[in-house]
């Protein structure tokens, strides 16, 4: 299912943003090659995480589509057999 591989991409996103965060605690100011490589990793880490976020946007939406039509659709049943929708 598409949502939940999803869920696990993002979830281990997640997780290393947060190795991330915890790895720019340790790194000294002055260490320049590991400040650019933290950031590199930052970045990729927050590029990946936008790619989720408008996946599951997308699966959002399509999801409320969804609910739409089986609604028109049940409406329509129940006028068909007679019975008054309120």
């Amino acid at each position: 299912m598409p949502g939940e591989k999803a869920s696990a991409t993002g979830e281990a996103l997640l997780r290393r943003l947060k190795r991330l965060v915890a790895r720019a605690a340790t790194v000294k100011g002055n260490d320049r090659k590991q400040l650019l490589a933290l950031l590199d990793d930052v970045e990729t880490t927050r590029r990946g995480l936008l790619r989720e976020r408008a996946e599951i946007e997308g699966e959002m939406r399509q999801a409320t589509v969804r609910a739409t039509a089986i609604g028109a659709y049940l409406r329509g049943s129940q006028v068909q057999r007679g019975k008054r929708h309120n």
